[in-house]
């Protein structure tokens, strides 16, 4: 069997064309800078006051589903603590948008009810001074495509429920009959207290389905005269009780939309999964949500008995309808998705709150302050910081080149080409999934030099005890390759092991360290194997190498040998 022959050229040449690209998206992201912490550059702080006397464990609750939500999409090493008995507060890096404050706060109480009025549609609530207007269908057909043109008003967002994965026996789909839109962060309104429960016979008073149905088609009068007296928009809370029926309106550009919905048909706690992204061949962002426990069958249910009506299903998001769409299709299967005029920000905050669970407090309205704050270690920690690190990355080149001569110019050149490579990770990582650098996270990018240079050196004496047995230096060079593979790889998987479990078990900037030190093991095994490999297998080519030059580092001195030899030897 003919041995493979090493072509370090055509690895070497991979290699910088991998670098290569990852600078191509550097460029596209169009910017040069990482993205700094909270000590580095200064941020947002949100401070929020809880409303009534939450227990303690309550509060650690919340600050916790806190801290998923804002660490959740990236590493951007927010800080979430708690401050007595009612203060939580949020420090995050860099200008914070809305709906970032909005996904903090939302307390994300996610029920599904049934529609039996509406104010475009009174619909049994209709009397004589509240003429019934008709509302457009809007119905999707089964076998058309999908528009990608949102429907409703230009800022409106989610406007569609449909299954994600369609029976066999149909392709459904719906679509919404008024403009609802989703609040980051509703206004709240002042919903009457209900003072009996829908009419419903007692055999279906078990059942969430039957029941929502009952109250759909035969609402109690009292919720009626309730809704007739209710206006829309209203700037007072949101009375919502599961087991009650509810008079609210919709958020933001549908806030003039008012609503008489049925006790919740389905708990947000029935809520398995829920997920932003854009469907395949189309363009507009929608929110995947996967519906279990009692709730897929009353899903199922409801759209068979609604399904080919313009009886709504209500989306109601912390009391306020963000969606009130039509069935024409059977949910079978629990899988079901908003969409409509999502944007990318407020499908991923929706789907980020909703993923990470109902707070299980509420805020004061008027007890929740944004304000930006300054670096707390300023422009001199980071010089500081900074330098330490140039400082010691120049001190292991110094040292390596007054200690390996020749070998030492590859240890220069594959740090330098690892710290080439680290910042486009850091740049990439930036810009897509968040990761700001802090002063912990350049601790962790410093000791994995140290880390890289345990890489090389392990390597080289590798060598240089195959040349001492009398194998020349290419034979050396792969001898040795096959020894210090594995004990490098054992060392790095252990420091990577250590930093997964640091990152896993720890909170805060600390995450920022094991992440960055995480990156940079990955980052070491990658310059050890297309970089630093290929490198000594191509200069082992060179007679200036394997004649054991005296400025080589491989030289009969330096080996402690009589003399280097040029040929045999086996690996």
């Amino acid at each position: 069997m003919a041995r493979k022959t090493a072509r370090p050229g055509r690895t070497l040449v991979v290699f910088f064309l991998v670098v290569a690209i990852s600078y191509g998206l550097v460029v596209i992201g169009g910017t040069w800078k990482p993205a700094l912490g909270l000590d580095l550059k200064g941020g947002t702080r949100i401070t929020m006051i809880a409303s009534g006397s939450p227990t303690k464990d309550n509060l650690n609750e919340a600050a916790a589903i806190i801290d998923q939500r804002v660490n959740g999409s990236g590493v951007t090493e927010a800080e979430v603590t708690t401050q007595g008995s009612k203060y939580i507060v949020v420090e995050i890096p860099g200008d914070t948008s809305n709906s970032l404050v909005d996904t903090v706060t939302r307390t994300a109480q996610l029920r599904f009810r049934t529609v039996a009025c509406t104010s475009q549609n009174p619909g049994p609530c209709a009397t004589a001074t509240t003429p019934q207007v008709p509302e457009p269908s809007g119905s999707a057909n089964p076998s058309s495509k999908p528009s990608s043109k949102p429907s409703g008003s230009p800022k409106s967002r989610p406007g569609f429920l449909a299954p994600k994965k369609p029976s066999a026996s149909a392709s459904p789909s719906a679509s919404p009959s008024a403009s609802p839109s989703a609040s980051q962060d509703p206004s709240g309104s002042d919903t009457p207290s209900p003072t009996s429960s829908p009419t419903s016979s007692s055999s279906d008073s078990h059942d969430p389905a039957k029941s929502a149905l009952a109250f759909q088609n035969n609402p109690p009068q009292d919720a009626i005269a309730a809704f007739n007296k209710y206006s829309c928009p209203s700037d007072k809370p949101v009375q919502d009780d599961a087991d009650t029926w509810l008079v609210t309106c919709g958020t933001e550009d549908d806030a003039a939309t008012k609503y008489l919905l049925s006790p919740a048909a389905v708990e947000g706690t029935d809520l398995t999964s829920a997920n932003a992204g854009v469907p395949q061949n189309q363009v507009a962002w929608q929110v995947d949500l996967s519906i279990g426990g009692q709730g897929k069958q009353v899903f199922a249910d409801l759209s068979q008995n609604m399904v080919g009506t313009e009886k709504q299903f209500a989306i109601v998001l912390d009391g306020m309808v963000i969606s009130a769409p039509t069935f024409n299709g059977v949910i079978t299967n629990g899988d079901a998705q908003i969409s409509g005029n999502f944007t990318e920000t407020s499908a991923k905050s929706l789907a980020t709150s909703l993923k990470y669970g109902a707070l299980p407090i509420a805020f004061e309205k008027d007890g929740i302050s944004v304000e930006q704050i300054g670096a707390s270690l300023a422009g001199d920690q980071l010089t500081a910081g900074i330098t330490a690190g140039l400082l010691g990355l120049l001190l292991v080149m110094l040292y390596c080149l007054l200690y390996y001569r020749g070998l030492g110019l590859v240890v220069i050149a594959s740090l330098i080409v690892a710290a080439a490579v680290t910042y486009a990770m850091v740049l990439l990582l930036g810009h897509t999934a968040g990761f700001t650098l802090t002063l912990p996270g350049i601790a962790g990018l410093i000791v994995a030099v140290g880390i890289t240079a345990d890489s090389f050196i392990v390597y080289f004496e590798r060598i240089r005890d195959e040349m001492r047995d009398g194998k020349s230096m290419r034979v050396a060079v792969q001898a040795g390759w096959k020894r210090a593979r594995n004990t490098c790889l054992a060392a790095d998987t252990v420091s990577l092991l250590a930093a997964v479990v640091l990152y896993i078990f720890a909170a805060g900037v600390v995450k920022g360290f094991a992440f960055a030190l995480g990156l940079s093991t990955l980052i070491d095994l990658a310059i050890f194997f297309w970089f630093t490999h290929p490198m000594v297998t191509l200069l082992a080519r060179y007679k200036f190498f394997n004649s054991g030059h005296k400025l080589s580092g491989l030289s009969a001195e330096t080996l402690g040998v009589d003399r280097v030899a040029t040929a045999g030897g086996r690996a």
